[in-house]
Order: C-alpha cells, then sequence, then structure tokens
C-alpha cells in the first residue's frame, strides 16, 4: 500500500488528505481534495479548509468502519458532523465555505464499494481492465469563465482576475439543485449526489485514489492511467508526483497545458492485491494536510 500527498506551494498549507487502514479481512480509504479558493476570496470560515479536510477525513474514515453503514450514509453523517464543529464562529452559509471532493473505497467481505464525489479519480483494475470515475459534474458549470482564464499567461494578475470570478462563480453553485453541481460542503444531502459502485472483490487486482493534481499525470499527456497504477505499486512511486512536478516546471505560464494554479496540491493513495496486504491490521499508513 502506497499513500502520499505533497502541497502544490511551500508556503501555503496542503488542502489535500488520504488515509487507509487495511486487514486481512477488510480495508478503506479515503482521499479528499479540498478546495480554499484564492486568499482573496473570503470564506467565513475561522478554521480553514486544511481544517476542514482533516475533520471530514477522520470522520469518514470513522464511519465507513460499520460494513452496515452505506458510504453514502458515512459521508452524510461525517459533513453533519463537521458542520456542527465549527460552531458558532463559521458563517456555513458564506458561498466560500470550505468544501472539498470526496473519494471512499472500502472492501467488505466479497465487494469493493467505491463512493467519488467531485473531481478526484478512483482508478481500479478490474481483470486487467482499468476503470475509472470521476464526478465531472463541476466542469459544467463556468465553462465559459474557464476558458476566459484559460487563455492567459499563469501567474499574471490578469490570470489571477479571471480565477476570481472563475472560482467565485463556481462557489455560488455549490450544492444548487438546478444549474449547480454536488460537492461536500455544508450540506449533508449532497453525499446521496455520489456516484457509487461496486466489484467483486475476486475481479480487482489494484486501485488508486487521486487528486486532480494526480491526475495531471494523465491530462498532461505523461502516461495512462495503467502507467500510474504501475508506477504506484512499484518501488517507487514517488515518481508519479515527481514526473508532474517536473511537468509543472517546465510550463510556468500555462501555454501547454492551460490551468488555474501552477502548481497544485497532489495526493494519491494505492491498495493492491484484492484490497489485502500481508502485514497485521490497524492503519498501516495515512499521510494528511502538512
Amino acid at each position: 500500500m502506497y499513500l502520499d500527498t505533497r502541497p502544490g506551494r511551500e508556503d501555503k498549507l496542503n488542502e489535500d488528505y488520504v488515509a487507509a487502514t487495511v486487514n486481512s479481512t477488510s480495508a478503506r480509504a479515503v482521499l479528499l481534495d479540498g478546495a480554499g479558493g484564492p486568499s482573496e476570496l473570503p470564506t467565513g470560515c475561522n478554521h480553514g479548509t486544511p481544517w476542514y479536510v482533516n475533520q471530514l477525513g477522520d470522520h469518514l474514515m470513522f464511519n465507513m468502519r460499520n460494513p452496515s453503514t452505506p458510504l453514502t450514509t458515512a459521508l452524510a453523517l461525517a459533513l453533519d458532523a463537521v458542520a456542527e464543529s465549527h460552531g458558532v464562529w463559521c458563517d456555513l452559509n458564506n458561498p466560500g465555505t470550505p468544501s472539498s471532493t470526496v473519494i471512499m473505497a472500502r472492501r467488505v467481505r466479497d465487494r469493493v464499494e467505491y463512493l467519488v464525489l467531485g473531481d478526484s479519480t478512483f482508478v481500479a483494475d478490474v481483470n486487467g481492465e482499468i476503470i475509472t470515475v470521476t464526478d465531472k459534474r463541476i466542469d459544467e458549470v463556468g465553462a465559459d469563465l474557464w476558458q476566459a482564464m484559460a487563455a492567459l499567461p499563469t501567474g499574471t494578475p490578469e490570470h489571477q482576475a479571471a480565477r476570481i470570478a472563475f472560482v467565485e462563480n463556481q462557489r455560488r453553485m455549490r450544492n444548487k439543485r438546478v444549474g449547480g453541481y454536488p460537492i461536500a460542503s455544508n450540506d449533508p444531502d449532497a453525499a446521496y449526489e455520489s456516484l457509487t459502485g461496486a466489484f467483486s472483490t475476486r475481479e480487482v487486482r489494484r486501485v488508486a485514489l487521486l487528486s486532480d493534481g494526480a491526475t495531471r499525470f494523465v491530462e498532461f499527456g505523461l502516461g495512462s492511467f495503467a502507467d500510474a497504477l504501475d508506477i504506484l505499486g512499484s518501488a517507487a512511486p514517488g515518481r508519479l508526483f515527481d514526473r508532474v512536478r517536473e511537468a509543472e516546471a517546465s510550463d510556468p505560464a500555462g501555454a501547454r497545458w492551460p490551468r488555474a494554479k501552477r502548481q497544485d496540491d497532489i495526493a494519491a493513495a494505492y491498495l493492491p492485491g484484492h484490497l489485502k496486504v500481508a502485514a497485521a491490521g490497524g492503519i498501516v499508513g495515512a499521510a494528511m494536510t502538512s
């Protein structure tokens, strides 16, 4: 098993979270990609997005322990609990209140279950077929604003102004039933809008959970999802992150690969061989925000 996450910038806290626990009979894993947004925009939260993803991730890992609890219910309960944890100091009605993508994966008896909410990606090797699940509903919001931002050099004041306009629009459309997109934030009902599914444990050879910082490996044409699984399962899994960082550094203005940020937070979890390992049970790895 492999878990890792790296911040996009050394002067900014990581807003990704990844954790997993495995034993001989069960496994569960969570990856979150928090959305803090440009520093110019207020969030209404005194805690911040890194706090939010750590709180949500810890609740999810706990709620997934009961195999009879559906993943959607586990997420809804976690969202409700974290909303309560904000307390009176935070304005959860602020459109910028912290939010996050969610991937949950769990091996329960003869099934490997997954849940995806937001544009992080669940990857499964099922009898040699690479299956990916990504929630792209967010891409349908503000496509014109994205194009306006993408046309400008990354890192320039003009690009930043366009990014602010893009993010402001995204924030307004969070969890809107009409014209919007579901995301983990302050509405537990968003959990029931997740993409879910399951495979037979016997058919699953390996699984990965990837933030959109990690899927730049595929989006930039550096390799396929099968290649990403091979690297993550190798003796040097960190090469996946290294190759993404090298590509980002080679295109600082986003001329080849237009994007909102030069470097994004990056996170990945990899679980091999029917989600089982030979090690003893318990949490054998967790990489969280830093």
